[in-house]
């Protein structure tokens, strides 16, 4: 059986962090898999680039910019949204490579920034190969956003999008729902995964998806890397107090609409004010951060900027007493099971695919949805636990028993099994 997966990027966003981690669990049963992006990023010898020369890499700057620019300037509501909705008008052929050709399974995950437009999509459909698609987020089934919030125009056909600041019954969301239409029409040779079971029963009240195939495989992880680490070492090697007690929170780009980081800011006043129990607490912040204050934080704040190597990413899960995230949208946020992995104790809002991560007082704590009292009372009960020993274990069994390589692979090894029957 040879699988070729197919994503933007090998290096960039959660997408591609899971994608790789799928390539590598397939790796380790044997499967012949391989993956094709627009920019490769490592060295991976079983990662094929399309953009690879000067007139390669200039098309493809020229399709991202194609796409971001007309929306950017035509079509968004704010600078909130710039990236959170992809029309896909244009992208690269990819349907004759040979990485295609030799596949008997096409995987598609996330192919958005540029990479392959609806139309390139299309030609893949009409191979005839079967297609297997993870879905990442709620693109594939929306007019363009990637979540909807809520909005339930996707329900329907879309239009009036509140993404959009010309929406109208006729907008850019119903004319890009018009398209997908077009390419799921009669695409009998796909099935759709989610990675959380939340995405999957939102795609299925989706008018675009309903009547398709829809199965729920998580992503999964390496539990040799990420795995408990030597909290006092870790801490020393980056100055950080060995007595305080460490709120760890990070993503990918920490002022991202979605990451709810105006609420980390007023649970931890509430922290602070209400819970005089945790003055020596300190905050931890790695990721992307082009313009939030870290000075608007009632701790003190250690920022280590984004973090690329795996290895310095466990390190950092496992010197945390508690990874925080208040994110509003999420489908099986990679930080929640890499925090769980290394037996970190998760806070977040109990909302999206969060909840089937992160049991209730059991290996963290689930609060009411965008409530900031509520998140700051589940730092405090974590932070003075008098039981961490079995908050830590906890969490490391949930990824034991759910995410490993070999039973995500297992999964997915079914289920191609299941399609070229």
């Amino acid at each position: 059986m040879k699988v070729t997966l197919i994503n933007t990027s090998d290096g960039d966003g959660g997408a591609a962090a899971a994608c790789m981690r799928l390539l590598n669990a397939l790796g380790s049963q044997n499967v012949d898999a391989r993956l094709l992006v627009e920019h490769k990023q490592s060295n991976d010898d079983r990662v094929e680039g399309v953009a690879r020369n000067f007139i390669t890499n200039l098309k493809a700057k020229f399709d991202f910019l194609y796409e971001r620019l007309p929306f950017m300037f035509f079509h968004e509501k704010d600078k909130s949204v710039r990236f959170a909705f992809s029309t896909a008008p244009t992208g690269v052929s990819i349907h004759n490579r040979q990485i295609v050709k030799d596949a008997d399974i096409l995987h598609l995950h996330w192919t958005n920034s540029g990479f392959l437009s609806i139309a390139d999509l299309k030609e893949l459909v009409d191979t005839g190969k079967p297609i297997v698609w993870t879905l990442h987020d709620m693109w594939a089934f929306t007019g363009g956003c990637h979540y909807a919030g809520t909005c339930d125009n996707f329900m329907r056909e879309c239009g009036n999008c509140p993404f959009l600041r010309d929406a109208s019954d006729n907008d850019i969301s119903h004319s890009g729902w018009l398209r997908k239409a077009a390419l799921f029409k009669n695409a009998q040779n796909i099935t759709f995964v989610t990675c959380s079971q939340w995405l999957a029963g939102v795609a299925k009240q989706s008018s675009l998806l309903k009547d398709f195939r829809i199965e729920s495989i998580p992503n999964p992880i390496d539990v040799e890397l990420f795995s408990p680490q030597n909290n006092m070492v870790a801490r020393e090697k980056r100055g950080i107090n060995p007595a305080a007690k460490i709120i760890l929170f990070g993503a990918a780009n920490i002022n991202d609409r979605r990451k709810g980081i105006n609420y980390l800011i007023e649970a931890l006043n509430i922290l602070k004010t209400d819970y005089p129990q945790n003055e020596k607490t300190e905050v931890v912040i790695f990721g992307k951060n082009n313009r939030f204050d870290v000075t608007q934080l009632p701790f003190k704040v250690h920022e280590l900027s984004l973090i690329t190597s795996p290895k310095e990413l466990a390190e950092i899960y496992g010197m945390a007493d508690v990874f925080v995230t208040p994110s509003l949208e999420d489908n099986l946020p990679n930080t929640v099971m890499e925090a769980l992995a290394c037996g970190t104790p998760v806070v977040a809002f109990n909302t999206g695919g969060i909840p089937e991560m992160v049991d209730h007082e059991q290996n963290g704590y689930l609060a009411e949805f965008r409530s900031a009292a509520d998140l700051a009372k589940g730092l405090d009960k974590i932070l003075n636990t008098t039981d961490a020993a079995t908050l830590s274990a906890n969490a490391r069994q949930k990824v034991l028993d759910n995410y490993t390589n070999e039973k995500v692979a297992r999964q997915y090894m079914d289920l191609y099994q299941s399609i070229l029957k």
